[in-house]
């Protein structure tokens, strides 16, 4: 059955719904946010830095009227942040979390989360593998949305070397670490659905989203003027963080999403409205993505929805 028309800009209602975005306070994350808050369910916004949520929060409420919006304190890199996220929530269901927070260092020196582990996979991956193991028991029915990136496709994942002791390199880290994610949202859907359950897990990727294309959101995201008409020739090719956001909302929303699916932009996997996309390469490795499950559950000591 092919998917239902879908338009990015008319988003059905989802009211009594709560989501969590994390990274909802910055980035593409930031839209997730935003535009799920259309649909005037209630979403909220996983970020370790108040002050960050607070000025999100405020431009969400002035871009959409009435917007249901709190914030959840959230550090992906702690693991003792993530084993009390559910109590914090404090809410008997959670429709949707969408794992999107991420970082990438720009400094050569590795550095390691309070576990010990490589602080860019930790955070990025390690990090949401462990939250939705602890959101579990709130997600029954719900879905599992998961962040990827158009790098992943490009990375070499060591099983051995997870925390990456050996050549480290910054963007090979973070390109790692969305592989990982990505093999990791797969691997659960297919778990899930070996256990009957109604919970849905999907992956998408956010395609070529540059700040200079994206919307002012003052004092989330100020661009200045020579910003966007330096960003303007990319536009033929990429998009805004806005377009960005536009696969993971519609994973969220959309009744004919299945689980265990790839959402990217339409052009080329760069731009435009999200399409299905087939799995391909390491992505339809499930032989590595268990691989990746095994070692994520011992290094984290979680195993989500097991």
């Amino acid at each position: 059955m092919s998917p239902s028309p879908w338009n990015v800009r008319r988003l059905p209602p989802a009211p009594g719904k709560t989501f969590l975005v994390t990274g909802g306070n910055a980035g593409i994350g930031y839209f997730v946010a935003e535009q799920l808050a259309t649909t005037g369910a209630t979403v909220v916004l996983g970020s370790r830095a108040a002050a960050r949520a607070d000025a999100a929060m405020a431009s969400i409420s002035t871009h959409v009227p009435g917007a249901r919006v709190r914030h959840l304190p959230l550090d992906l890199s702690d693991p003792e942040s993530l084993k009390t996220a559910a109590v914090r929530l404090a809410v008997d269901r959670l429709d949707a979390v969408v794992c999107n927070a991420g970082m990438l260092l720009e400094e050569p020196a590795r550095r390691e989360n309070p576990d010990g582990q490589e602080l860019v996979f930790a955070t990025n991956h390690l990090g949401h593998f462990a939250l939705v193991g602890w959101l579990a028991p709130l997600l029954t029915g719900g879905r599992v949305v998961t962040t990827g990136s158009l790098v992943a496709k490009t990375a070499q994942l060591d099983i051995d070397d997870l925390r990456f002791t050996r050549d480290y390199e910054p963007k090979e880290a973070y390109a790692r670490s969305k592989l990982a994610q990505m093999l990791f949202g797969l691997e659960l859907d297919r778990r899930l659905r070996a256990t009957g359950s109604t919970t849905l897990s999907v992956v998408t990727t956010p395609g070529g989203a540059l700040d200079s294309l994206t919307p002012a959101r003052p004092p989330v995201h100020t661009p200045t003027t020579g910003e966007r008409l330096r960003g303007l020739p990319a536009g033929l090719l990429l998009q805004g963080k806005h377009a960005g956001a536009w696969p993971a909302v519609r994973a969220v929303l959309d009744p004919a999403v299945q689980g265990g699916q790839l959402w990217s932009p339409r052009i080329f996997g760069l731009r435009g409205a999200p399409r299905l996309e087939p799995l391909r390469n390491k992505l339809a490795d499930t032989a590595l993505a268990t691989q990746v499950w095994s070692v994520s559950a011992e290094l984290t000591g979680v195993d989500p929805f097991a």
